[in-house]
């Protein structure tokens, strides 16, 4: 059966509904059931609840830039090949977005009021790396999920100890996105220049501080 080729419309289309339901709409239910949900609550008094809420709207905002970033990658990707392996990582990259969600609500409190600009910018950044050329695409990925697992190792030691709910969450997001980032490099990525490295990692210290508290 041939598949039919999408038009620019389409993905425009396609493109415009991924972004409303990644910051307009709950998440909602997933493929997969969240890490946590065999796992009681622990004992959490309000400054730990508020702590570990503050964390979780971090990842989330984190897993809103993703899809975008994602999306803008798989927009322009010349190998389809490639395209693949990038929508196949953001449906992953989605249930983590539910996933934190589900458990910002659990502990009271609410994603980042500023997910439409953390998915606009992401979505123009990947669109732009991907524009350049495949394999910057790829090391852009690779490296912003290096990125992401230093994050989420830091989460890990900052969560409160009786909340084995968000570790369990966090644990599984560690490692599928290690997996993503050595799928960018197995498949050709290319390594970025210093300074491009150092302006991700102040521009993710912008949006963890920021999200923590928005």
């Amino acid at each position: 059966m041939l598949q039919r080729r999408l038009s620019p419309i389409d993905k425009l289309l396609a493109g415009a509904n991924n972004a409303l339901r990644t910051v307009a709409a709950p998440a909602g239910r997933t493929a997969r059931p969240a890490p946590s949900a065999d796992i009681e609550e622990g004992s959490l008094d309000a400054r730990a609840r508020a702590h570990a809420a503050g964390l979780m709207r971090v990842n989330h905002a984190g897993e809103v830039a993703a899809q975008a970033l994602y999306q803008g990658h798989a927009a322009v990707a010349r190998d389809s090949t490639i395209q693949a392996q990038m929508k196949q990582a953001a449906n992953e990259e989605f249930d983590h977005l539910s996933w934190c969600e589900q458990r910002i609500h659990e502990l009271g409190s609410e994603p980042s009021r500023l997910s439409p600009l953390w998915y606009a910018g992401a979505y123009a950044i990947g669109a732009a790396s991907g524009v350049i050329g495949d394999k910057w695409s790829l090391g852009f990925i690779a490296e912003t999920e290096n990125q992401v697992c230093a994050h989420l190792e830091s989460h890990l030691e900052h969560l409160p100890k009786d909340d084995a709910k968000s570790r369990a969450i966090v644990e599984t997001m560690r490692a599928e996105e290690a997996e993503h980032g050595e799928n960018a490099i197995n498949a050709g990525a290319a390594s970025l220049p210093p300074p491009v490295v150092h302006l991700m990692r102040a521009t993710a210290k912008i949006m963890t501080k920021t999200a923590y508290w928005f």
